[in-house]
């Protein structure tokens, strides 16, 4: 009898406290619970880890070398498990040759079509170049008047031949008549010293008449046949008709190869531009790098890399005797120079190298760490001049279905692209090309049902966000059509506009009906609504999660916290009152036109907590992160590349620092631990050496540290395991022998403040640290914050790079989370409620309404509700995403988006305001 469920016995991966559990198969799975509670350490370190550990051990010890290695994770046993797919956003993709194209191989469709289907036109004179049958050169002669003359000529060249060859070659193959000057002449008539360059030697002399139609037709063959697929029709009157029977524009005698499908491809070397080499963008000086301040004079530092007079440079001194030698006013501001004079010192000339002929020295230098580094900062992206981005050559450009060449079919939004080939799938007549065309209409409409309708295919990957990545692998994984698989999740809804919700759930479903298995870390009501089955995973974070407070049909949920909210038993409040805008603190962005935005004018008030709202894809994040966080931290003199298109800023003189906060990971090595990135590591390991036991044996602060050599045991380096490898296995870690898993050595081991020594404080949480520490305000302080945001539960030696994305972005807030200096910040997050439970969503709140009552401005963009209707402001963006967005359609109080008739948000936010938000409807 098959196995209908997935078997999970004694499940110890990280916090899971020895879990038993099945998983339904052909099911949609929820897993959900506050941040920290194990629902990653079930879903992705569990099932998926074993799921894809077992299918990768039944390829041959051969193929597994070039595979990744999962570990095997902690538990005792899983049956029934199938081999599984993981959809997340941990692995942010970085190369600039990936696009959402070829994450979801339409490229690889679109270059076959191409190549199959694609009309090429001629470089010089437009027209289109096609195989010119005699059988379509019959249907063009129509044109001409019945009993028109024809004489039919084919091409012979003389290059490197004699008249006596011509001659005997001729009359060898029966040709005995040549055409030149508008009329027939015998070949003995042909007179040599005319030299032509060719001969155009006459096959027949026929009137266009449908009874001749077969004897036309032969002459045309044979006049292919022995003009290398060249032939000439002379009618009379008229003129010349040239044909060619091969892929060559006869009229502009120019000849190109046949289109391999390499052709249409930017990441083969066939097809890729040779300038840029399919990347789109050459990399060069970036001026406005180069010259941040041109307000400055040279004297003051206006060329930044080459520094004032008081830097003492020896670049800047060869500058100011360049300038002295042609009368340039060093004491002036770079800008009101003339532009001669700025291109002189920019350019360099005959005499003097200048700035560009200074990176280009630089150039030959790159082998150098520090010079490489150097460069990295005054240099930046531009668009390649030789394809103007679209990474081909030339020669594939000249291809085009229905009018358009692959890189503008590539340059369509989903739905704009969608409409088109399915325009085109009216055309093929071989069953290979409607295969072709179908393969790319549905993973089209895949992008376009996950909410991905604005997106185009020559879209960088790496642009991307991480719920922007997922909702595309999910696209391909439909594309792919696999059966009896997998499939774990990891928030697909991020970045989705609560108006998308319903056609990701249909994709959803769709994957579940073709015979597979999904597991889903979700947090969002509506798809938790539309699973099958819940998990719940809890009931708090860390040490007191990882067991399972409910699990069954989602419709029947109730007792656990999760059901709790779903249910509405709880719910956050909405906000007693709302701070109100100061009519001259404000930070007004003018003319925004990157990207999508049309031009917009957006005026985000100082001193409160502001959305920033809209459907996927309407501008939210151009406008907030690549125009005002870019051009905000150019203005404090920390660039952070080049802003989005704008005409100005008003008001980023009130802001004393700018910060965009996200839930990237904190750092990959494992050493980094709350205490470190607090600096509260450093006043204990001062405290442990001013015990009296170790100021005797002469241990100085180091000595506590796993980092540096002194106190940490030398046989695991700190790290308190050992890695053995397993060559085509998985690496066993196995507990250091030396010291037991203590880091430490034994001798520093026995220095103890207050009865517990280095090991034992690093195993303590955060709430335990600040009732053993409470006399000690230097360990408490930047302790404190961590409580404060929701992290009293973690661990003070966990490493930082195994919290969860939620985790990782409250621990870089608790920074922030102290009494108020005076200055003016400026927080910017992207989605912050990513990867939170409705309780973790709750604090966050508190954190950022302490941050604004401590005089800083809170700039959220978010799709939550519970967010938004907590928001003093909110701006939408909109109407919809891609070209039909980037306009502001609504401001003010959450009241007033929800009043608004046309707000997409607003007709989400009213239930929510007017708290009637349940599961159940």
């Amino acid at each position: 009898m098959a196995i209908s469920v997935i078997q999970v016995k004694g499940a110890c991966q990280n916090n899971l406290k020895n879990l038993d559990f099945e998983i339904p198969l052909n099911k949609i799975t929820v897993v959900t619970g506050v941040s920290g509670s194990g629902k990653s350490s079930l879903a992705f370190d569990t099932l998926y880890a074993e799921g894809q550990r077992r299918y990768v051990e039944t390829f041959s010890p051969y193929a597994r070398q070039f595979m990744d290695r999962m570990d095997r994770p902690q538990v005792d046993t899983i049956q029934g498990i199938p081999p599984a797919i993981a959809i997340d956003r941990k692995d942010p993709v970085r190369t600039s040759r990936s696009t959402v194209g070829t994450m979801t191989e339409i490229t690889d469709y679109v270059k076959l079509i191409f190549a199959r289907m694609g009309q090429l036109h001629c470089r010089k004179c437009g027209k289109s170049v096609v195989p010119e049958t005699p059988e379509l050169i019959w249907q063009r002669l129509k044109d001409f008047a019945q009993g028109s003359e024809l004489v039919i000529t084919y091409p012979m060249p003389l290059d490197h031949i004699t008249p006596k060859e011509v001659r005997r070659s001729l009359a060898r193959n029966g040709f005995d008549r040549i055409f030149f000057n508008g009329r027939i002449h015998f070949l003995e008539d042909w007179e040599s010293d005319l030299n032509p360059s060719e001969l155009n030697v006459v096959v027949d002399r026929v009137m266009l008449r449908p009874r001749d139609r077969s004897r036309i037709l032969d002459s045309f063959e044979q006049a292919y046949r022995f003009g290398s697929d060249r032939l000439d029709i002379w009618v009379q009157p008229g003129g010349r008709l040239s044909f060619s029977n091969r892929l060559a524009c006869a009229r502009c005698n120019i000849d190109y190869s046949s289109p391999l499908p390499n052709l249409f491809s930017f990441n083969s070397p066939i097809g890729a531009c040779d300038t840029c080499r399919g990347f789109g963008r050459t990399i060069d000086i970036d001026l406005d790098l180069i010259i941040p301040n041109p307000s400055l004079s040279i004297s003051e530092g206006a060329i930044k890399p080459w520094g004032a007079a008081a830097d003492g440079r020896p670049e800047h001194k060869d500058l100011i005797r360049f300038c002295r030698k042609n009368k340039i006013k060093t004491s002036a501001p770079f800008r009101s120079l003339p532009a001669s004079q700025r291109k002189a010192v920019i350019d360099g000339t005959s005499s003097y190298y200048g700035i560009r002929g200074f990176f280009n020295w630089l150039e030959t230098k790159t082998y150098k760490m520090h010079v490489r580094v150097f460069l990295s900062r005054y240099r930046s992206y531009n668009i390649c001049t030789a394809c103007n981005g679209t990474r081909f050559k030339p020669e594939t450009l000249l291809y085009r279905l229905n009018g358009l060449n692959i890189a503008e079919i590539y340059s369509k939004n989903v739905l704009s692209a969608l409409n088109f080939f399915e325009d085109l799938s009216e055309s093929p007549k071989d069953e290979v090309g409607r295969l072709l065309l179908e393969e790319v209409q549905n993973r089209l409409r895949y992008l376009r049902d996950v909410g991905l309708g604005y997106l185009t295919s020559d879209r960088q990957s790496r642009t991307l966000s991480g719920g922007e990545v997922q909702r595309v692998a999910l696209a391909s994984a439909l594309g792919a059509s696999l059966v009896n698989t997998l499939y774990i999740l990891d928030e697909p809804s991020i970045g989705l506009h609560p108006s998308d919700t319903h056609r990701l759930i249909r994709i959803l479903q769709s994957l579940r009906d073709l015979q597979n298995t999904l597991v889903i870390v979700e947090h969002d009501p509506e798809i938790i609504r539309h699973s099958d089955f819940m998990l719940d995973v809890g009931p708090q974070a860390g040490e007191k999660g990882g067991r399972i407070t409910y699990f069954g049909p989602t419709k029947r949920v109730k007792g656990s916290l999760t059901g709790q909210y779903l249910t509405g038993e709880k719910r956050i409040p909405v906000p007693d009152k709302r701070r109100q805008p100061m009519k001259s603190e404000w930070v007004a962005i003018l003319g925004a036109e990157e990207n999508n935005l049309k031009n917009i004018d957006v005026r985000i008030p100082l001193g409160l907590f502001v959305c920033l709202v809209g459907v996927s894809g309407s501008g939210k994040s151009t406008l907030a992160e690549e125009i005002l966080y870019k051009a905000a931290k150019r203005s404090l003199n920390d660039p952070q590349g080049r802003p989005g298109r704008h005409k100005e800023i008003r008001g980023l003189s009130r802001l004393s620092e700018v910060l965009l906060v996200d839930q990237r990971a904190i750092g990959r090595t494992p050493r980094a631990n709350p205490l470190t990135y607090t600096k509260a590591m450093d006043p204990i390991r001062r405290l442990l050496a001013e015990t009296k036991e170790a100021k005797t044996q002469g241990y100085g602060p180091s000595a506590f540290s796993f980092n540096v050599d002194g106190g940490r045991c030398e046989t695991c380096k700190g790290e308190g395991y050992e890695r053995v490898e397993m060559q085509f296995l998985s690496d066993v870690f196995i507990t250091c022998p030396d010291c037991g898993g203590n880091r430490f050595k034994k001798h520093i081991l026995r220095i103890r403040y207050n009865k517990k020594n280095i090991q034992d404080i690093l195993a303590m949480t955060v709430h335990e640290a600040l009732a053993f520490f409470k006399d000690h305000p230097k360990i408490i302080n930047p302790l404190k914050p961590l409580s404060d945001v929701g992290l009293g539960y973690i661990r003070l030696g966990q490493p930082v790079n195994t919290f969860s994305g939620g985790e990782a972005q409250r621990l870089k807030l608790s920074r922030y989370l102290k009494s108020g200096d005076g200055s003016h910040k400026l927080f910017i997050f992207d989605e912050p409620t990513t990867g939170l439970h409705f309780d973790d969503i709750g604090k966050l709140l508190n954190a950022f309404q302490r941050l604004v009552e401590e005089g800083n401005t809170i700039l959220v963009i978010e799709h939550n509700m519970d967010i938004i209707k907590s928001a003093d402001w909110v701006i939408e963006l909109g109407p919809e995403g891609g070209d039909a967005g980037g306009k502001v359609i609504a401001t003010g109080s959450p009241e007033d988006i929800a009043a608004f008739g046309n707000s997409p948000t607003g007709k989400f936010l009213d239930p929510h305001l007017r708290g009637n938000a349940t599961l159940t409807k």
